[in-house]
């Protein structure tokens, strides 16, 4: 039984806690509040992560040390070169494999499936942090100081996902309301269910050969804002989903007020083309194959609707 740390205890941290526990691990989180999935296999720890001393010590002895953490949107620039500076710093100390849940922004805007061979060139103040983090990450690994590897999705789907459609549209949707959805309702793009980022975070950590590169998370075939909307809204016995695209000016006028809003400006761009994610090399390596969209959906549907009374039901 081996000691796996995990810094987040978010939907991704979450997930991979309890995939650990149920192969009979050990399971450590830690977050500034203590947080995260109550399990006799789970400690909790309340600590601050950016403090490399005390996550090295956190981590001694430990197989694996996840970055499964995700500081405030409009935050990253700063909050996230203390926190991954210190991972890397406590894995190289420990000697604990780094292994860190990543996304695509690193790509920048692109018209062809996204692979792990695609150049990171991004157009954004939020993928530049992502790509910087990964170089020297990477760096550190080249030069025999550490094990690294990194997992990226797309647009979460799964019980507590934050994503476009989980926040803007499916609440919406299942409420029988018009959804005002700030994408081309009709471009193909990927949804990556949460617990495959677990199930591949944890494969790439424990395998070798995955090490001193990226993986994109085993994805599903791609499904426009529309066509998952109106799949959901099947599944869970709602009325046909009423959509409209958000004007830009609109997005624009919510981020005077909301921070959050404010920072999707600069990834728009994922939205208005075809955002294809191709993750063909993780499922060879790793035997991996994407949950079935509906399944993913029903997870998601059944985290928006905490009352069992109102949870999905499939026949």
């Amino acid at each position: 039984m081996a000691l796996h740390v995990i810094v987040g205890a978010g939907p991704v941290g979450t997930a991979t806690a309890r995939l650990l526990v149920e192969r009979g691990e050990r399971v450590r989180v830690v977050t500034r509040r203590g947080a995260g999935p109550e399990h006799p296999a789970v400690e909790r720890v309340a600590a601050d992560a950016t403090d490399a001393d005390q996550l090295a010590a956190l981590t001694e002895g430990a197989a694996a040390l996840y970055n499964c953490a995700n500081p405030p949107y409009h935050r990253w620039p700063t909050d996230w070169p203390p926190l991954a500076g210190a991972l890397l710093t406590a894995a190289e100390r420990t000697g604990a494999v780094l292994a860190t849940v990543g996304n695509l922004y690193g790509y920048g805007p692109v018209d062809v499936p996204m692979s792990e061979a695609t150049p990171l060139r991004p157009s954004s103040v939020k993928g530049q942090v992502r790509v910087r983090m990964w170089q020297e990450a990477l760096a550190a690994h080249r030069a025999g100081r550490v094990r690294v590897t990194e997992v990226r999705g797309s647009d979460y789907l799964g019980a507590g996902a934050q994503s476009v459609v989980t926040v803007l549209v499916l609440p919406r949707v299942l409420a029988g309301k018009r959804a005002f959805v700030p994408a081309d309702l009709d471009a193909p793009h990927s949804w990556t269910y949460v617990g495959d980022v677990a199930r591949t975070v944890v494969a790439a950590a424990g395998d070798e050969r995955a090490h001193g590169r990226a993986w994109h998370v085993p994805t599903g075939p791609a499904v426009s804002p529309r066509a998952i909307a109106a799949r959901a809204a099947e599944l869970a016995g709602a009325p046909t989903p009423k959509l409209s695209r958000m004007p830009a000016a609109a997005l624009r006028l919510a981020g005077l007020f909301d921070p959050t809003a404010r920072e999707m400006r600069e990834m728009a761009y994922q939205f208005d083309r075809p955002f294809v994610l191709d993750s063909a090399a993780a499922t060879d390596a790793f035997g991996i194959k994407p949950t079935p969209l509906d399944d993913a959906l029903a997870e998601t549907i059944a985290g928006l609707r905490p009352d069992p009374a109102e949870a999905l039901t499939r026949a």
